[in-house]
């Protein structure tokens, strides 16, 4: 493990679309346990520890840390792992820092969840009081009262109070700092990202009125109440958890075939679908789910630059069939046969005459069946 990165654990097809899972404070990635492999069928899976929590260095962080330092730790890590966009869920701290994510870089995250969190955490003062008691005295006497402040009555999962006793107390302080300073409620309403909160109702950390606030300010937030759950729903109610992530984070796929028959049309689409058998089932749900849902709805460029870019690389690679399909789709997408030709004209500087040639003679044929 390098010592600047967070321990982490990925699991899932290194092909599928990233999923970032975010711990709470005094547990480790071991917090889930019973949701990242069932995850792991359709998502590249990464979970990570905090800082001296599991196998994170707790020289990672330091005194008067902020929920921006963690997040900026997150960043980093799913550089190292080559990820430059993902979904994400947090629960608790980790859900702070999915928001501080879904606010401060957008461009990074395509879908939230947070789980038994808040927008702020009551203040500094109980934060102080507990970071100078861990730092006094560590974190055993702490993580005595961990069930009654994590679980319901009689439920416990002994690996976590385990993670919990044998943290690093000055790592531990300093997310109690990060806590402590940390305040998004004025800031809200700014956050685009398609977001879903996750209520325990017998959360006495953080009640649903905290996570029901940020559904009510973030635009077409979903919010979901679970019974019978407390502040570590993804260990006590992993069922009921896994149920509500896969629906959230299914999202991007629906939207992705929307997408698809949008650009494409639904004739094209339709012959496609027919045509899907039980060995091409699985690429057919891949191109819906990562070039429509994630590449094509991406807001950063228009449809129409998407046309221009995918019009220039048919033609660099010779794929002059789907080059058919793509003119009719920029038609679609808004563009003229002029500004169609002036891409192929480019085309002819910088992916060669012939290569040009053979496309003006596809877009012809097709424009010329458009009428």
């Amino acid at each position: 493990m390098t010592e600047k990165l967070l321990n982490h654990r990925a699991e899932g097809p290194t092909s599928a679309p990233a999923l970032l899972l975010g711990p709470s404070l005094g547990t480790s990635y071991a917090l889930w346990d019973k949701v990242a492999p069932e995850l792991s069928a359709t998502h590249r899976v990464v979970r990570w520890d905090l800082p001296g929590h599991g196998g994170s260095p707790a020289s990672l962080i330091g005194p008067g840390a902020t929920i921006g330092d963690l997040a900026d730790l997150v960043l980093a890590l799913a550089d190292s792992l080559g990820v430059e966009r993902f979904a994400y869920a947090g629960v608790s701290l980790g859900g702070a820092v999915g928001l501080h994510l879904a606010l401060h870089h957008p461009e990074r995250v395509s879908c939230l969840a947070v789980i038994c969190s808040s927008a702020h955490f009551n203040g500094s003062k109980p934060w102080e009081e507990r970071a100078a008691l861990v730092r006094r005295e560590g974190l055993a006497k702490l993580a005595e009262t961990a069930d009654a402040r994590w679980f319901t009555p009689g439920f416990t999962v002994p690996r976590l109070v385990a993670d919990h006793r044998d943290a690093d107390p000055e790592a531990y302080a300093a997310c109690c700092d990060a806590l402590g300073a940390f305040d998004l409620r004025d800031r809200l309403t700014e956050i685009t990202v398609p977001t879903l909160l996750i209520a325990g109702r017998q959360d006495p950390a953080t009640p649903p009125a905290h996570l029901r606030e940020i559904a009510d300010a973030v635009p077409d937030a979903a919010l979901v109440e679970l019974p019978h759950a407390s502040h570590l729903a993804p260990a006590e109610r992993p069922e009921a958890v896994l149920t509500a992530l896969r629906t959230h984070f299914d999202r991007p796929a629906g939207r992705g075939m929307e997408v698809r028959r949008e650009v494409l049309g639904d004739a094209h689409v339709d012959r496609a679908q027919a045509r899907q058998s039980p060995f091409t089932a699985r690429y057919q749900d891949f191109i819906s789910r990562y070039a429509w849902g994630e590449i094509w709805t991406d807001p950063t460029l228009s449809r129409r630059e998407r046309s221009m870019i995918t019009l220039t690389a048919l033609v660099a690679h010779g794929h002059y069939d789907e080059l058919a399909m793509h003119v009719r789709a920029a038609r679609r997408n808004g563009l003229t046969p002029d500004e169609i030709g002036a891409v192929l004209l480019q085309t002819a500087v910088y992916c060669g005459v012939p290569a040009a040639n053979s496309a003006f003679a596809t877009a012809q044929r097709v424009l010329e069946e458009e009428g």
